[in-house]
């Protein structure tokens, strides 16, 4: 027979229909407004910190809808945002400041559907609501600090080969290090021993009243380097303080060459997201204490020259109040295993200036243990008789302690450390516990959950309206093979949201565009086979042989139309930005399951239906 299918294709073609339909279901719950629960210094949420969050909601008259407690955090969600608002600073002054707490919306998918991993796709900025920042980095500034470590530099190798100049210095008009010299003969020699240690830097003579000037610049190249570098770390310092607001899927993403774009949807408190982007975090390095007794501390006789720290876990340690270095002296850290006994350890690389404090240090300590400090500086804005009043927190924790086992300056390991989750966290305070550039807020636009509920409503109702419209012009114009198509469409878009859904994309305004689109190109592949189907009728074939000739022939131009289109939109993809990759996304998944469904789809309704039967005449 012309027109059956082998039972594969029908099988296939279910699954593919059960698991759109699976997959596409959740994203009909909606959120349940929520309080994440998060632990901030190296503490455990547990079942003693639910307990305690029940309580204060109990006190407060609060009842929650539900609550879950995951490995990492505590989820709980309650009916109205009414609710969600009125519990949030009660349960963050209950559990104090080692816990994060942040107003979210979290999914409302039934437990068994998150069983089989069926989540909703994410939602962008201007369907869920949101803040969305624009931040420019001063890569001036990245540039000059650069130069003004080469000052450090330049001045220590001069000093250790005795040569002797006039003044050393930084030129922030030019970018360069200008070193002043009374001969000539003294500036080859400097020349030849800088050289030697920094070959890449640029280097110029000039004789100026009878002085001899020596002008060390970066490359162009160097420059570059420099300036990426500040960007993808301030980047990663960024990514690292957003973690604590509990955004689901925040973007945080390089715009041109200096500026950085951080949206944070579904974010209620943008006031807080503020305070977060905009602290100020480094790291100092102490001598631990082995003179004195940490008890005797902790009844207040505290040595003049220490300090009493707590460590992530809450245990006191005393440190010498001397710092060996800070943090704006680290230049580069990462995590690895230590080649003799395998276990993790974080590499780190200092400036010359850190690395000869480091130097001196270590010659003298060896053996005894060495800590770095945490040290984050926090604006908070808490309510006092109804008026805001912003606070500024100083936090200073001790992340690590190791004893040093042999004489290091610029190049250091730090080992000693739990696990190598610990050490890559290590390496990423080290890296990124600082800005390596300035950064500056200089767009800032607030996204209400009211406007963007009217734009998802607005896109619905564009999208229903579009599919209806096809789906009259389908029946009426190719009336039973037009129903075929009509369905196979429905198929479509529930497809379309499962892949999306699957993926976990995030859908915006754009995206619901290129949806709107694949609705009225997933109908073109129909309205090719229908057309040609009468074409073979009006030849005088029979109907089966008509329905035969129509999708094999019409499928080749069916092919070369959807493979342009989707070329066309993986260029968009890749060359485009945030709005137009969404847009992309979805029509190039529209593209492929319009395929699907519109060839493989209707042809298997219409074998099933017409397949077995003698026929005289066709609906169409």
């Amino acid at each position: 027979m012309l027109n059956h299918y082998p039972l594969w294709k029908y099988l296939l073609l279910l699954l593919m229909v059960a698991m759109g339909a699976v997959y596409s279901l959740p994203n009909l719950y909606g959120d349940d407004p929520a309080l994440q629960i998060t632990a901030s210094r190296m503490l455990e949420v547990d079942a003693s910190t639910r307990d305690q969050v029940l309580q204060v909601l109990q006190e407060q008259k609060i009842a929650p809808k539900s609550y879950s407690l995951g490995p990492d955090s505590l989820l709980v969600r309650f009916t109205d945002t009414e609710a969600q608002i009125n519990a949030y600073q009660p349960v963050k002054d209950a559990l104090g400041k080692g816990f994060v707490v942040a107003l979210n919306l979290a999914p409302a998918t039934p437990n068994w559907l998150r069983e089989l991993n069926a989540l909703p796709m994410y939602l962008g900025l201007d369907l869920r609501g949101g803040v969305h920042f624009l931040m420019g980095v001063d890569m001036d500034a990245a540039v000059t600090s650069a130069i003004a470590r080469y000052v450090d530099d330049i001045r220590t190798i001069l000093r250790e080969e005795k040569i002797r100049y006039l003044t050393i210095d930084s030129d922030g008009g030019h970018d360069r290090v200008v070193v002043k010299f009374r001969d000539r003969e003294t500036l080859d020699l400097a020349l030849d021993k800088v050289k030697t240690q920094f070959r890449d830097l640029v280097y110029e003579e000039i004789e100026l009243d009878n002085a001899f000037y020596l002008y060390v610049s970066l490359s162009e190249l160097q420059q570059l380097e420099v300036r990426k570098f500040a960007l993808k770390q301030n980047i990663t310092t960024l990514r690292n303080r957003v973690n604590e607001l509990g955004v689901a899927e925040p973007v945080i993403q390089q715009q041109g060459d200096d500026r950085i774009v951080v949206q944070l949807p579904g974010i209620q408190d943008t006031a807080r997201a503020k305070e977060i982007l905009g602290a100020t975090a480094t790291l100092e390095y102490h001598m631990v204490d082995e003179k004195h007794d940490v008890e005797s501390a902790l009844s207040g006789r505290v040595p003049p020259a220490s300090r009493l720290y707590s460590d992530r876990n809450g245990r006191p340690i005393l440190l010498q109040k001397r710092v060996i270095i800070t943090g704006d002296q680290v230049t580069d850290a990462a995590s690895g295993l230590d080649p003799r006994s395998g276990g993790p350890l974080v590499s780190v690389t200092l400036d010359s200036k850190g690395a000869r404090r480091m130097s001196n240090n270590t010659r003298e300590n060896v053996g005894k243990r060495m800590a770095v400090v945490y040290i984050e500086t926090k604006v908070e804005t808490t309510l006092v008789d109804g008026k805001p009043v912003r606070k500024t927190e100083r936090l200073e924790e001790v992340i690590s302690v190791a004893v040093i086992r042999e004489h290091f300056s610029k190049r250091f390991q730090t080992s000693g450390l739990d696990s190598t989750e610990e050490a890559r966290n290590l390496a990423l305070l080290l890296r990124a516990g600082a800005l390596a550039a300035p950064i500056e807020i200089l767009e800032e636009r607030t996204i209400g959950p009211s406007l963007g509920k009217e734009n998802i409503d607005k896109g619905l109702f564009s999208v229903i309206v579009g599919f209806m419209v096809v789906l009259v012009f389908m029946a009426v114009w190719y009336r039973g093979f037009g129903l075929v198509a009509n369905i196979a469409l429905a198929f479509n878009l529930v497809i379309i949201v499962a892949v999306l859904s699957m993926l976990q994309a995030t859908l915006t305004l754009p995206g619901i565009a290129g949806i709107v689109l694949t609705v009225g190109m997933a109908v073109d592949a129909n309205v090719l086979i229908f057309e040609r189907i009468r074409e073979e009728l009006r030849l005088g074939n029979t109907p089966h042989a008509s329905i035969h000739a129509g999708y094999e022939k019409a499928f080749s131009t069916i092919a070369d139309a959807n493979i342009t289109t989707l070329i066309a939109s993986l260029v968009l993809f890749g060359f485009g930005t945030g709005p137009i990759k969404g847009f992309a996304i979805t029509l190039s998944i529209g593209i492929v399951t319009s395929m699907i469904t519109a060839i493989m789809g209707t042809r298997a309704i219409i074998n099933l239906s017409l397949g077995g039967k003698s026929l005289k005449k066709l609906s169409i």
